[in-house]
């Protein structure tokens, strides 16, 4: 019966397909990197793919069991199409139970049908019909696609990445072309494992106010997120372009120093950051160094003092070369008489030929005046007086869910680090949390993409909050381990160490536990692709 057989190869493709928008989510997600979906794949392995396997299966026998009774009570063409439709009806319901399981969590940062991923959901539907088509052809159970669900995305990533690339050369060179028309505009990279998002928007503070600048907004640090910048945004009248350069393997600062080719090159910091795809903080500072590397002969690079890394970077550098940081005068730029306080700080910024000017902001954290004297050095290279930069400082805002501070309901006291992922990062905002009045909340999922290292950096995690807090909400069943055994290590009482399972969890426990003058520390929130859900 060919319509009975098309029937099953049109509902169980268009239910897989249906099906797998959560796993087009989730490569969404890891940025269209088929690596990180694979790794994100293998993680959830059993949680996933044991669902799928699970219905495929028992969909499958189902069919079979209820064939051969009907046949024996019925006829055998009676009792294949009711055991079939009736197989049917069983797949898509429990399949709508999977999906709804999946979605039960609402999406941090939710599915976008871009054009890219309409092209690539075009070429899934495709390859499900094809799959169940070969399955029928073969004589194979045609439910048993729905086990495939998770590779089959993985594959039409695959197969169009070909085309991505085309489509993403013609954008890039666009943008190339765009900035190289441009000899006037003055281009700087602002590179780090951590602080380089704050360091560009405290950058651009300053600039303003003797230059026109552009900034890429948000945290857009890949090729694809800079040349659209560069195309739908940089104006004639621009004359400063601030370039924030991410990376998560070796040569992508390289790929982005090929698009902009900045003058002017910032390093703000080298961690522990993407050791999952690094391997190694050697390949961390090997790959942020890229950018330095790139720099032209009349080029200049700033480094953040860090006495490590940067340090070391630093002394191999050959070009015109600033280092600025906190506290000693061997910088070219620095910072003394720091006050610090729960809702900014103030410091004198010093320079190396005895300049001198107090300056004020509203950024919490002495992370933060390191990320300000490294901008400054930037900006009196560029020619700004210390009195044109002091009034940039003061304009300075908090970078959204970056040590935002917020006044929640009931006086309690929020402050949103949720974007900050790195030890270093998650240190410093211990640190400010510490310097609040009233009773320390810290939330918190840990650190991530960390390798082999992910363990003890979070035990270690566990242990600073101890040290900085008076209640901790260590969100993930699986993933608080660690920072509750470092915890309860460094002596924090047991009652005092909650676990939730999820970020709507934690927040109920918030909403009972607080009173007012409490402060909350959010600090870092994991994609939807790193949920234990």
């Amino acid at each position: 019966m060919f319509w009975l057989d098309l029937l099953v190869i049109v509902v169980v493709a268009g239910i897989s397909a249906a099906y797998s928008r959560y796993y087009l989510h989730m490569l969404q997600l890891e940025s269209y990197q088929l690596d990180g979906y694979q790794r994100w794949l293998n993680k959830n392995r059993d949680k996933l793919v044991g669902a799928t396997l699970n219905l495929g299966i028992w969909t499958t026998l189902g069919e079979v069991v209820l064939n051969l009774f009907l046949n024996m009570v019925i006829g055998e063409t009676a009792a294949r199409v009711t055991s079939t439709l009736l197989a049917l009806a069983a797949f898509g319901i429990i399949a709508g139970e999977l999906t709804v399981r999946l979605y039960q969590v609402p999406a941090k940062k939710p599915f976008v049908l871009t054009r890219r991923m309409k092209r690539l959901y075009a070429a899934l539907i495709v390859l499900t019909i094809l799959g169940a088509s070969l399955l029928a052809w073969i004589g194979v159970p045609v439910f048993l696609l729905f086990v495939a669900v998770p590779y089959l995305t993985y594959l039409a990533g695959l197969v169009m990445q070909p085309i991505e690339r085309r489509i993403n050369d013609g954008f890039l060179r666009e943008a190339r072309e765009k900035l190289e028309a441009r000899s006037d505009l003055i281009k700087i990279g602002i590179t780090g494992s951590y602080g380089k998002t704050s360091t560009k928007f405290i950058l651009q503070a300053i600039l303003q106010e003797k230059f026109d600048v552009l900034a890429t907004p948000s945290s857009f640090n890949t090729p694809m997120g800079l040349t659209r910048v560069i195309r739908e945004k940089l104006e004639d009248h621009h004359q400063v372009f601030l370039a924030e350069m991410g990376a998560r393997h070796v040569g992508d600062i390289q790929e982005l120093c090929d698009l902009v080719h900045p003058g002017y090159g910032v390093l703000t910091s080298v961690g522990p950051q993407h050791l999952e795809t690094f391997g190694t903080i050697e390949n961390v500072a090997h790959t942020k160094y890229e950018l330095i590397e790139n720099l032209p002969d009349d080029g200049v690079a700033f480094f953040a003092a860090d006495g490590d890394w940067c340090d070391r970077l630093f002394a191999e550098t050959k070009i015109e070369k600033y280092r600025a940081g906190l506290g000693s005068g061997y910088l070219s730029m620095y910072a003394e008489n720091i006050t610090v306080g729960p809702h900014g700080s103030s410091f004198t910024l010093c320079d190396a030929e005895g300049g001198r000017v107090r300056a004020n902001t509203k950024l919490l954290g002495r992370h933060n005046i390191a990320n300000i004297v490294l901008s400054a050095m930037v900006a009196r290279r560029l020619g700004l007086s210390l009195n044109e930069i002091a009034r940039g400082i003061g304009r300075a805002k908090p970078v959204e869910h970056r040590l935002q501070l917020i006044e929640g309901a009931g006086g309690v006291t929020v402050i949103d680090d949720a974007f900050n992922a790195n030890p270093v990062g998650a240190k410093a905002a211990l640190d400010v949390l510490h310097d609040f009045p009233g009773r320390h909340i810290i939330v918190t999922p840990g650190m991530v993409e960390q390798g082999e290292q992910e363990e003890e950096i979070n035990r270690r995690f566990g242990m600073q909050v101890a040290d900085s807090a008076d209640i901790a909400i260590f969100v993930g069943n699986k993933r608080s381990k660690p920072m509750v055994d470092g915890a309860l290590e460094k002596g924090m009482a047991r009652d005092k160490v909650l676990v939730a399972a999820t970020l709507s969890e934690a927040t109920t426990m918030i909403g009972r536990l607080c009173v007012p003058g409490d402060v909350v520390l959010f600090e870092n929130d994991l994609p939807d692709n790193y949920s234990e859900s």
